[in-house]
């Protein structure tokens, strides 16, 4: 908060803390407890305001389970209940089935303290919902994988999604299979039933998410905001059409293994392993510069519906490309689009 007065200045810097501070508040505490009559709520609650110090009129909500509630049902309680507030801890989901309550009521207290008092987030001040939007060939994925793996955070790709609904054969995946095969485009209802799905698991709940693959035009971004999936940090990534040529074009996959080679920037290390290496349909020039023309199509509507994106150059180094990205994720700056440097 600091930081934020000493680059904004600004003219009433109470009310500008105030504000702050209904906005950012994703560390304080906010805890749902669930459980049955007699099962020790109210003494948790007492517990916390000691340990937290909380003031007396601290605001307290208690909801209540009843007895014959299936775990089922309270698990689609609280999952509603967290959709509508993010930030909550879920207590029930962690620690609650591994919590015998008909035990000391002082172990029953140290288990959730020690959750509560545990840092379970990036070093964002929020949970971390990333949308990685740019045309193909712009590093997306290898940036959603280093994002993923330094802070924990769940990497989506919605094609991927698609593709494992179907190998799952979930019901949602019969549904996708056809048009998968057929290399038909799945209509935006049936991937917003998978990607919603997915979105509101606990782990993107309570980790967050970073994602990329849709939205690719503004009806999608739409449905996305109406099925309450809004975006904390959005990127667009900018790559020369033809960087993305060489990016793409010179790919090739080894059947065998399974392992991607670059003709020119990562050949294959043997004559044996060269003479079987395939190329993806997909990075054929042809099929590459229909892609690029559908997404030159939608992005400038994206980019107006996602007004405060940061703008991404990603014809450079992987590295500069992610301290940008964190750097905007961890310490967000002041001016709403950036530019990485060269």
């Amino acid at each position: 908060m600091l930081e934020e007065l000493l680059i904004h200045k600004p003219e009433d810097p109470i009310q500008f803390m105030i504000e702050h501070l209904k906005q950012h508040n994703d560390d304080a505490p906010r805890i749902c407890i669930l459980g049955p009559p007699a099962s020790g709520k109210t003494t948790m609650v007492k517990v916390y305001h000691t340990t937290f110090d909380w003031p007396s009129d601290v605001q307290i909500q208690q909801r209540l389970v009843k007895p014959d509630l299936s775990e089922e049902e309270m698990s689609k309680q609280l999952l509603e209940y967290h959709r509508n507030f993010p930030g909550v801890f879920q207590i029930y989901q962690k620690i609650l089935r591994s919590i015998n309550a008909d035990q000391p009521c002082v172990d029953v207290i140290s288990q959730a303290l020690t959750y509560v008092q545990t840092q379970h987030r990036s070093a964002a001040p929020f949970t971390p919902r990333i949308l990685f939007c740019g045309p193909p060939g712009s590093g997306k994925s290898l940036q959603a994988a280093l994002i993923a793996q330094k802070y924990g955070v769940v990497n989506i790709c919605c094609g991927q999604l698609l593709k494992e609904a179907v190998a799952d054969k979930t019901k949602l995946g019969e549904l996708v299979k056809p048009y998968i095969d057929n290399g038909y485009p799945v209509p935006d209802n049936i991937v917003m039933e998978v990607l919603e799905k997915r979105l509101n698991a606990p782990d993107c709940t309570t980790r967050g998410w970073v994602l990329r693959g849709f939205p690719r035009d503004v009806e999608q971004a739409e449905r996305l905001q109406k099925a309450c999936i809004i975006p904390n940090r959005v990127f667009f990534f900018s790559l020369p059409y033809e960087s993305i040529i060489e990016r793409l074009s010179q790919r090739r996959i080894d059947p065998v293994t399974g392992e991607r080679y670059h003709t020119t920037l990562r050949p294959a290390p043997t004559p044996k392993i060269q003479a079987r290496l395939k190329q993806n349909p997909k990075d054929k020039e042809d099929s590459i510069e229909r892609r690029m023309d559908i997404y030159h199509r939608n992005v400038k509507d994206l980019q107006e519906f996602y007004e405060d994106a940061f703008y991404v150059n990603a014809d450079q180094d992987p590295h500069p490309i992610f301290e940008f990205i964190e750097s905007c994720i961890i310490k967000p700056l002041p001016c709403k689009k950036l530019n990485a440097s060269n």
